[in-house]
């Protein structure tokens, strides 16, 4: 009898750590941290708050469309854990990560939007043993030969979902008619060049939005001049981010279309002199907010 019970609870109890919050089709826009956050906040309309796991989730409307919006934290697990509970506890239609970046690509300029066609983990690696013949990996994976970086060896991803067996990946794509709509902005957005009205604080170039080309993702800040152009020669990348990547990932293993809108706060270490990120976080956060409120109002109903 003892053993019934407890069998019935265990099963009684499984669905309800699964049991879905809200079961409208939503578009999920994730960003990382708060001015990201307070950027697309005040957008979202007839809303309706509740919380998974102490985060907060805002269930509404943008431009008239279903969405919810997410504060994950900053950092690759965050994202990954956030991404797969909005999933598993909501109806997710598709993705949208917005954001601030490193700039890696040294065509782009601080303020630029970048959508990238697809996402890598550059800090997926194998640090190797150094020895008399220099820095020896002890394994790479099949078929990866990129270039290493002192001990700091790159290597793939091996992952999965239910339509495709486990192989290796280095990099996980945006869904293509996601790209196709954000393309269709390129020629008509206008991005802010200052960070405030008083325009104490200007950028002396005019923003501007590229959709293409790879994004690159990782568990630090990068403020390296040495390590940027490694990774831009490496990875082609054109920016860089701590949590786009992972959303790519987990949003692939589940088949959810994902795409990721960053805008550059800095060139993570090809800045002149000091890193400014800082100085301009808030405009950056603005051009991405800025570009994925066109966006979600140009997504089918």
């Amino acid at each position: 009898m003892r053993l019934f019970l407890a069998l019935l609870c265990l099963f009684s109890a499984a669905p309800v750590l699964a049991q879905r919050i809200d079961g409208r089709p939503r578009t999920a826009i994730m960003t990382a941290f708060p001015p990201e956050h307070a950027a697309l906040a005040g957008h979202v309309e007839r809303v309706r708050t509740v919380r998974v796991n102490g985060v907060p989730v805002m269930l509404g409307t943008m431009a008239g469309k279903p969405v919810l919006l997410v504060e994950s934290g900053v950092s690759m697990v965050n994202a990954a854990m956030t991404t797969q509970w909005l999933v598993d506890r909501f109806n997710v239609k598709r993705i949208l990560f917005s954001g601030i970046a490193g700039g890696i690509d040294p065509t782009l300029h601080i303020g630029d939007v970048v959508v990238a066609a697809d996402w890598s983990q550059y800090l997926e690696t194998t640090m190797a043993r150094e020895t008399d013949k220099g820095y020896v990996p002890i394994f790479r994976t099949p078929g990866n030969d990129l270039p290493n970086f002192g001990m700091i060896f790159p290597r793939d991803v091996e992952v999965g979902n239910r339509a495709e067996a486990k192989s290796w990946h280095r990099a996980f794509t945006a869904d293509t008619a996601l790209l196709a709509i954000a393309r269709d902005l390129s020629l008509t957005e206008s991005l802010a060049r200052c960070v405030d009205v008083t325009a104490v604080k200007c950028l002396p170039h005019q923003p501007a939005l590229h959709v293409g080309g790879r994004g690159i993702s990782g568990p630090a800040f990068m403020d390296n001049a040495a390590y940027r152009q490694y990774l831009f020669t490496t990875f082609q990348a054109r920016v860089l981010d701590m949590e786009s990547a992972a959303v790519a990932q987990v949003a692939y293993a589940n088949r959810v279309p994902f795409i990721a809108f960053r805008s550059l706060s800095d060139l993570a270490g090809g800045d002149a002199e000091n890193n400014q990120m800082t100085i301009f976080m808030t405009l950056a956060s603005a051009n991405s907010a800025r570009v994925v409120r066109d966006f979600v109002s140009r997504l089918p109903d």
